[in-house]
C-alpha cells in the first residue's frame, strides 16, 4: 500500500524562498498523483481535453487550431489525457511532459489500457530537453505555470521549441480568482485579498518545510511574460459555467460559476 501523503500542519499566503517553493512541485504530485486521477479522472477522461473545471474542451474551442499530423508537445501533462485525445481523435504526434514521475506512470497506465500510445517524458517545463523549433504546437491545461515562482522561464522554453508561426497555449486560475476564498459557493463571491498581493498559496509541514505551492499573478503579469518570451497574444478565453456542469472541484462550481470566471486561457503565437 501506498504510504499516505504527508498532512499540512500549517496553510496560507506568504512568502517562501523561490528554491523551495519551485521544487514543492514535484513531490506533491508524486504523492497525491493516485489519488487526484481517482477523484478527477471521470470527468477528464482517459482520451479527453479540457482546459479547465468548466469543461471547455479543445474539440469545442480549437485553440491549437488544426494538429493532424504535427508535432505537439504537451507540459504540465499529468497523465497525458490532452495528448492523448490530440494523438486519437486529430491525428497529431504528441508527445507528453510532467516533472512527477507517479502522473506519468498514470499516463503509462492509461496508455495500455486505451491502446492509444503517447510518449511521456519526466522533465522541468523550465528546461525542456528538445531542440529548438522542434515543435508546431505547445500547450498545457493548469499544469506547470501554477507551480513555479518563474514562470517566464516555462514561457521562454515554449518559444524556444516552437516553430514560427507554433502556438503557444496555455490554462491557469483564472488571476481574478485569487482575491476571493477557495469557495464555490454564494459565499466565495466577496473579495477577501487584494487582486494584487502575489504571495504564493503555501501548505508547510510540522517543521516549516514546504508540501505545496501555487502562484498567483494578475492579468498583465502574464501577458509581460507572454511578450518577454517573443510571443504574440492573439487571445484570451475565459469559459463560462456551462448548464450541464453540476460537478463542483475545489474552489470551482456551478454556483459561483454563475458569476465570476474561473479559467482564464491564453492563446499566443511564435512569429
Amino acid at each position: 500500500m501506498e504510504p499516505a501523503p504527508p498532512r499540512p500542519a500549517s496553510f496560507g499566503y506568504r512568502n517562501v524562498p523561490d528554491a523551495e517553493g519551485g521544487s514543492a512541485g514535484r513531490q506533491w504530485w508524486d504523492a497525491n498523483a493516485a489519488e487526484y486521477l481517482e477523484e478527477h479522472g471521470a470527468f477528464l477522461g482517459d482520451t479527453g481535453f479540457r482546459w479547465g473545471p468548466e469543461g471547455l474542451t479543445e474539440g469545442e474551442a480549437g485553440l491549437l487550431g488544426d494538429v493532424t499530423g504535427k508535432r505537439v508537445l504537451e507540459v504540465g501533462s499529468g497523465a497525458a489525457q490532452c495528448s492523448r485525445w490530440l494523438a486519437g481523435a486529430r491525428g497529431a504526434h504528441a508527445v507528453a511532459t510532467d516533472v512527477s514521475a507517479a502522473m506519468l506512470g498514470g499516463a503509462l497506465q492509461i496508455n495500455a489500457a486505451t491502446r492509444v500510445w503517447v510518449p511521456v517524458v519526466q522533465a522541468d517545463a523550465r528546461a525542456l530537453p528538445f531542440a529548438d523549433a522542434s515543435f508546431d504546437a505547445v500547450f498545457t491545461s493548469f499544469g506547470a505555470i501554477p507551480f513555479v515562482p518563474d514562470a517566464w522561464r516555462v514561457h521562454r522554453e515554449s518559444a524556444r521549441v516552437l516553430r514560427p508561426g507554433g502556438r503557444w497555449v496555455f490554462s491557469v486560475t483564472h488571476p481574478l480568482r485569487w482575491a476571493f476564498p477557495d469557495d464555490p459557493t454564494r459565499q466565495g463571491l466577496t473579495a477577501t485579498r487584494s487582486y494584487f498581493d502575489r504571495r504564493p498559496y503555501v501548505e508547510a509541514d510540522t517543521t516549516g518545510s514546504v508540501l505545496y505551492a501555487e502562484y498567483h499573478r494578475t492579468l498583465g503579469d502574464h501577458v509581460r511574460d507572454v511578450a518577454a518570451a517573443g510571443l504574440r497574444l492573439l487571445d484570451v478565453v475565459e469559459p463560462e459555467w456551462p448548464a450541464w456542469n453540476t460537478q463542483t472541484w475545489g474552489g470551482w462550481g456551478p454556483e459561483r460559476g454563475a458569476f465570476l470566471p474561473g479559467t482564464a486561457v491564453f492563446v499566443t503565437q511564435k512569429s
